[in-house]
This record gives C-alpha cells, sequence and structure tokens, in this order.
C-alpha cells in the first residue's frame, strides 16, 4: 500500500522533504512506520521517540495501524504558554 507522509518543523530538515510516498506492508503500525523512516533517515533518530503523529488528520497513537492510501504527519511536539 503507498501512503503520502508529511513532515513539519524541525522533521522537515531532518528528512530534507515536506513530503514523500512510500509503499508500506499491509497492517503497518505508526510505530513501524516511524522505524523505517529512522532507518532511511537516521537523523530523524533523536526525534523518534518524541514525534507525534496524526493519520488521515487525527492523533495517532504509535499502535494504531495506517490504513492503505492514508496521509500521516509527523511533528515535533508542541509548547505553549
Amino acid at each position: 500500500m503507498t501512503v503520502t507522509i508529511l513532515f513539519f518543523a524541525t522533521l522537515r530538515d531532518y528528512v530534507g522533504a515536506k513530503t514523500l510516498e512510500m509503499k508500506l506492508p499491509p497492517e503497518t503500525t505508526v510505530a513501524e512506520l516511524k522505524t523505517l523512516l529512522v532507518e532511511k533517515y537516521p537523523r530523524l533518530s533523536p526525534a523518534r521517540g518524541s514525534m507525534m503523529a496524526a493519520v488521515n488528520r487525527e492523533y495517532a497513537a504509535d499502535a494504531q495501524t495506517v490504513p492503505p492510501d492514508a496521509e500521516i504527519a509527523f511533528f515535533p511536539p508542541v509548547s505553549g504558554g
């Protein structure tokens, strides 16, 4: 299955792209996708444990399965005040 991945803020800098498409095996979880991305883009490694994910514009936990043709967004944690 093919998915679209969006990167925001510093994650975009680490990957060197705003958007990319990636083929994934069926039943891939968000955690497994993060692992695949760190393998392909080692600069993401320090951010792996804290980067947040949204699948089809809804926050997603690491255990969530990525559906076919999904749009997955990754962004660093946001703090405000």
